[in-house]
């Protein structure tokens, strides 16, 4: 028989299941926490940190992830505070900056009301989330990919630099990936990186109805999570 816990998620009394982690709850609530490395069939790493929120701990509040932080009864989190927007924004910036030619990416940015981008573009073609890793090892059973390299150097890549035989080529590392979707207009060359902001008017909603999920088109096309935002 399956057990609940009651806790408060922006002063909303929101039930769940035990052992399901604080997004879990939200989302089945229809809370909107912006997210980019979570996937449901996979454990939860909190690598991209947008998923942030602040936990109240007798009287005082900590900054986490609430993909790995599991809901406990009696909980109070705060998910849409000034201090998280300003934090999740300049995340969301940072990884606009990192890889604009990801419509997921550009989809969080706008999601997280990013509106110019202070830093330079790079364009990588990985924002290192883990997403195919963690389907390739945990789902797949392939362990055919891996992080390489330490730092700056830090990337996805086949162990010893070859694909193994265990490799089933499902093309679950590229369905994951939220770089396999370009943004609408086509993707950009290196130098010409920009924001898109072609979807604001997606979210005008969010102005009235901060917090919740207003069922918007963002993030359709690289697996959103039932009716929330990643």
């Amino acid at each position: 028989m399956q057990q609940y816990v009651t806790l408060k998620i922006d002063n909303a009394r929101v039930k769940a299941v035990k052992g399901a982690s604080v997004l879990d709850a939200a989302m089945a609530s229809g809370l909107c926490i912006p997210h980019l490395c979570y996937v449901p069939v996979l454990k939860a790493s909190g690598a991209c940190r947008l998923c942030i929120v602040e936990v109240v701990d007798n009287g005082r509040t900590k900054i986490t992830a609430s993909c790995t932080l599991n809901a406990e009864d009696g909980m109070v989190i705060y998910s849409n505070t000034e201090r998280i927007r300003k934090l999740r924004k300049n995340i969301a910036e940072l990884l606009v900056a990192q890889a604009p030619n990801s419509r997921a990416v550009q989809d969080i940015a706008v999601r997280c009301g990013v509106k110019e981008v202070r830093y330079p573009f790079r364009n990588d073609n990985c924002i290192q989330c883990g997403r195919c890793v963690s389907y390739c090892t945990e789902y797949s059973k392939a362990n055919s990919l891996g992080f390489v390299g330490r730092g700056k150097n830090r990337h996805v890549e086949y162990p010893l630099g070859f694909r193994r035989d265990l490799c089933k080529k499902c093309g679950f590392c590229t369905e994951y990936c939220p770089m396999s979707v370009t943004p609408c207009g086509g993707p950009m060359k290196a130098g010409e990186g920009r924001l898109c902001g072609n979807c604001d008017s997606q979210i005008a909603a969010m102005e009235h109805f901060s917090g919740i999920c207003v069922r918007c088109e963002l993030g359709k096309g690289f697996k959103c999570v039932r009716q929330t935002y990643v």
